[in-house]
């Protein structure tokens, strides 16, 4: 893998879209991964992205890491963790891209961090409508499936901003678009399993009407 010291700006906007995605999916996956790679020297982290190698965040976020990954396997409880977490990946993924990217600029920090929060923002609705999507049907196997893949997306995009951001960047865009039209159609269908779940408990009371007095 290429190091940032020699990447041009292409690359740096792509790996500041790239961390914000991600965090919407995997915060502490992302900052793990990312402050390990600057630690083994994969990566030449730039100044404001240099304290993810530390060794004390490296510990908290790999501890988190841990148990984000379970945690996102078990069926109920991935909705409450992406409850939680949803105060927490937006501003982060905003923090993380502008790390990125705004180091020598005020205007280019507050773009990279407009676009991280934007970017994780849309992931964070994907993942959350889809994990409640997923949980109204009470077999495990596809949380795990939908987990898995998410570990996966977190380390592909990384991995694909820094080597090959036209790449990403193409990539990305069509994500983008399928993440809203998927956020789209699955809260109309939540919102339709809440209508019949609500009509099943309200059938089920008996109404009583008062008996008229002679």
């Amino acid at each position: 893998m290429p190091t940032l010291s020699t990447l041009d700006t292409s690359h740096l906007l792509a790996l500041a879209a790239a961390l914000g995605w991600a965090s919407g999916f995997r915060l502490y996956a992302v900052v793990f991964l990312v402050g390990l790679s600057g630690t083994l020297g994969w990566i030449t982290l730039p100044t404001g992205l240099s304290v993810l190698q530390h060794p004390a965040m490296l510990m908290a976020s790999g501890a988190m890491l841990l148990v984000e990954f379970f945690a996102d396997k078990i069926p109920g409880l991935d909705s409450l963790w992406d409850l939680v977490h949803s105060v927490i990946r937006i501003p982060a993924g905003a923090l993380l891209a502008a790390g990125a990217l705004g180091a020598d600029s005020a205007t280019m920090t507050a773009v990279a961090a407009l676009l991280g929060g934007t970017l994780a923002a849309t992931s964070q609705a994907a993942k959350t409508t889809t994990r409640a999507a997923i949980n109204t049907s009470p077999e495990p196997f596809s949380n795990v499936l939908a987990s898995l893949i998410e570990d996966g997306l977190v380390v592909g995009a990384v991995w694909l901003a820094s080597t090959h951001p036209v790449v990403f960047g193409v990539l990305l865009a069509i994500m983008v678009v399928l993440m809203w039209v998927v956020v789209r159609l699955l809260f109309k269908f939540l919102c339709a399993v809440f209508r019949r779940v609500a009509v099943f408990f309200a059938s089920g009371k008996t109404v009583e009407t008062p008996r008229e007095l002679n």
